[in-house]
């Protein structure tokens, strides 16, 4: 019914927030991931999702179309409602969740509250095949402004070697994500970059 909201924050909780559009102010239900990176009073765009229930109305709200689509196959899981989707998304990014499902690291998607161990399997289960890796390194390489020639495998190996180590690909991920000036680095100068942000 919508597709997005263009509008001014007006309230944000943990759970979601309040825009305004054209005097009406619409209730927002959304991931910590989102929430946290919303400021009061400014104008932006949120792509929304309407779930109806007997019980109930709910409005979705997210930065991206990425994030709706991600949510939506969430949502498509044996046993994950809108509310665990959301739960899932405030622990792990959309690329993190990627990773997560193609590696088949469940602990990382149980650490969601709400979410069983069995629970995250089933989200590896029905996930894995509409994952694609190229999509995490390809969004990885331009949020680290890694070169386009090469970028993939320098993120590829760097990764390897933290798994090698004993450290998750949640973990190795989101250690290279922090690294800067990424682009003027050999592997084993971003491997040791990344080290410093491992959890």
């Amino acid at each position: 019914m919508f597709a997005y909201i263009k509008g001014k924050i007006e309230y944000i909780s943990e759970d979601g927030f309040v825009i305004e559009n054209n005097g009406i102010g619409y209730s927002v239900l959304s991931s910590g991931n989102v929430t946290g990176k919303l400021s009061l009073h400014d104008n932006t765009v949120i792509y929304t999702y309407l779930h109806v229930r007997e019980d109930g109305i709910n409005l979705f709200g997210f930065l991206s179309q990425d994030e709706i689509s991600v949510f939506k196959m969430l949502i498509s899981v044996s046993g994950i409602g809108p509310k665990g989707a959301l739960a899932i998304m405030t622990v792990l990014t959309v690329d993190e969740l990627r990773i997560a499902v193609l590696s088949e690291d469940y602990k990382a998607i149980s650490k969601a509250n709400g979410v069983g161990t069995k629970t995250a399997q089933r989200v590896v289960i029905e996930l894995k095949d509409k994952f694609k890796l190229d999509d995490v390194l390809s969004g990885l390489s331009d949020q680290a402004d890694l070169p386009d020639t090469g970028s993939n495998d320098i993120i590829t190996e760097t990764a390897m070697a933290l798994t090698s180590l004993g450290y998750s690909n949640v973990e190795a991920l989101r250690a290279i994500k922090k690294v800067k000036d990424a682009d003027k680095m050999s592997v084993e100068e971003l491997l040791k970059a990344s080290l410093k942000f491992i959890m």
